[in-house]
């Protein structure tokens, strides 16, 4: 699954690019710059960050209006809502518990666990009497800042629709200024 990097008829080894073997362009963390001045990436041709075309489409925005307007706005990739969309969705927004420890140091991270039954398996026919059937929810957040929720992880029916929602609830802007 995925997408390729269609790179290798670009000459980027010709202008000293950084490629990973899979035709994918390094990039430094957050500003989309190689290792080359005055080339750049974005999109799915990144090693290592989301393919998304509608994070593609905000990346180049950001790096045009960086290069020519003189902005300062990044690409947030860390808080894009995302979705896996299988007969029981997965969804997630922010950190996973494991970059949040990186991030912020372990003692100030505080994973909030829970099981729920969805409504619409409360009343679904081919659900009905299986009350086993539970959806899954993880929620990790920032002590030394309220408590603030820097991670959301759902696996349930409409993962994706919730995921969204709660992404604007814990400023899923996809900029950092």
């Amino acid at each position: 699954m995925g997408r390729y990097a269609l790179t290798a008829n670009l000459g980027l080894e010709k202008a000293g690019v950084a490629v990973e073997k899979n035709g994918k362009i390094m990039c430094h963390k957050n500003d989309e710059a190689t290792n080359v001045e005055n080339i750049f990436a974005i999109g799915d041709v990144i090693h290592g960050q989301l393919e998304l075309t509608p994070v593609a489409i905000k990346a180049g925005m950001l790096l045009v209006n960086r290069l020519f307007a003189g902005k300062t706005a990044l690409m947030d990739y860390t808080n894009v809502p995302t979705c896996v969309f299988t007969p029981i969705e997965y969804g997630a927004c922010g950190y996973s518990e494991e970059d949040s420890i990186k991030e912020f140091g372990r003692e100030n991270i505080s994973v909030f666990h829970t099981k729920y039954k969805p409504l619409e398996w409360m009343y679904s026919k081919e659900v009905k009497g299986s009350y086993s059937r539970t959806a899954y929810v993880k929620v990790i957040c920032n002590k030394a800042d309220s408590l603030r929720v820097v991670g959301f992880h759902l696996c349930a029916p409409n993962a994706g629709e919730v995921t969204q929602g709660v992404a604007m609830g814990i400023k899923c802007g996809m900029t950092k200024e």
